[in-house]
């Protein structure tokens, strides 16, 4: 039987003997590392100009570290197991700031709507760097996340599903033309040996996805489904399901994972968010791209963090800006920055489209299996 509640957090596959039997013993990469930057660099710009035009964003900065009092910084998952780099900071000061390193901007974000003065239809795309100190290292999970995190106000009328799934649509027009792009630049990356890039995107909520495979935990969940659906958006990550658990644990304050919603055939769900899953044909598993939704209102907010068990959050500075209607009500999500290029590249790991740090273990795997990690 396997084990479903274990399956709810913590990003990797977790052992490095798992590691060694997914990664492809015949890789050969389809770039060399000099055009693979230069590849690189192109859907950066690509997807930076395409994404401020179809959502209507405008590119702003991002901190890299945040007051810890503020309660902005991004906890991730509900059971505060991933916790941030924290330091003091400011020589001089009888009383230091205690700064943490960012895990995601999605807190900021909204804050940041209403600095920048942003109207209705308006919104904030930044170029996201952050560290996650408490992910298992493997061949896509990195303790550095570079992250296009994006946000923008919406209307009361908005928080609806068909404008979720609009959305949610125009960036993956986004993330296909990026691909389209360089597979032009070098027709070396479309090759025999890998499926063209999916053109359309299924929609199925994770309620659905746990009827067709009841007995699965999550990831091996996603694994099938994208057998049949190569790029999928999974509705409604957070609500706890049928089978006692939700499909992920999804942090209480930011994403709507409440409301009541009506899948394609008329049945009741859950849930104004979820996550871009997409085949990855080097690595032959799932390969997350993209997590976003409508965020809480004030009311949802107070229900989700009781649910959560997280109502003293409410007595934090943002968390009080929603209670007070200090900040307007949005949309926003985070789309994985070396997670695309893997992806739109066709590489094998992180560590060829990024630069950060690796254990060795890994990189023992990794090198017998032509598979050179930047560092």
């Amino acid at each position: 039987m396997y084990d479903k509640k274990a399956d709810l957090a913590g990003p990797g596959i977790s052992t490095y003997e798992e590691v060694e039997k997914i990664l492809p013993n015949d890789y050969q990469p389809l770039l060399p590392p000099k055009d693979r930057m230069k590849a690189l660099f192109a859907i950066k710009s690509y997807i930076e100009e395409n994404l401020c035009k179809e959502l209507n964003l405008f590119m702003t900065q991002v901190p890299l570290i945040v007051d810890r009092e503020s309660g902005v910084n991004d906890s991730l998952d509900r059971d505060g197991f991933r916790t941030p780099i924290e330091f003091n900071c400011g020589l001089g000061l009888k009383t230091p700031i205690h700064a943490q390193v960012v895990q995601a901007a999605t807190k900021w974000k909204r804050m940041a709507l209403k600095g920048f003065d942003c109207k209705a239809g308006e919104g904030i795309c930044t170029d996201m760097k952050a560290v996650r100190k408490d992910y298992f290292l493997d061949h896509d999970h990195s303790s550095y996340v570079d992250q296009w995190d994006w946000e923008k106000v919406i209307t009361p009328k908005d928080r609806t599903l068909d404008y979720l799934k609009d959305t949610v649509r125009k960036i993956w027009k986004v993330i296909y033309g990026a691909g389209k792009l360089v597979q032009e630049m070098y027709p070396a990356l479309k090759s025999d040996k890998y499926p063209d890039f999916s053109e359309e995107l299924k929609f199925l909520h994770a309620e659905e996805i746990l009827e067709r495979y009841p007995d699965l935990p999550r990831k091996q969940r996603e694994t099938k489904i994208i057998q049949d659906y190569p790029a999928i958006f999974i509705i409604g990550i957070g609500w706890t399901l049928e089978d006692g658990y939700p499909h992920e644990m999804r942090a209480a304050d930011y994403d709507d994972w409440v409301t009541e919603t009506v899948s394609e055939d008329g049945r009741p769900m859950h849930g104004l968010n979820g996550d871009i899953l997409v085949w990855n044909p080097v690595t032959k598993r799932r390969h997350e791209l993209t997590s976003m939704g409508i965020r809480v209102t004030k009311e949802l907010l107070k229900v989700q963090l009781k649910m959560t068990g997280q109502e003293d959050f409410l007595d934090l500075p943002y968390h009080q800006a929603i209670l007070n209607d200090e900040i307007p009500l949005c949309i926003g999500g985070g789309i994985g920055q070396s997670r695309t290029y893997m992806y739109l590249l066709r590489t094998a790991h992180l560590g060829e489209v990024s630069v950060t740090v690796w254990p060795k273990a890994l990189k023992d795997i990794c090198s017998v299996r032509n598979i050179h990690c930047l560092e």
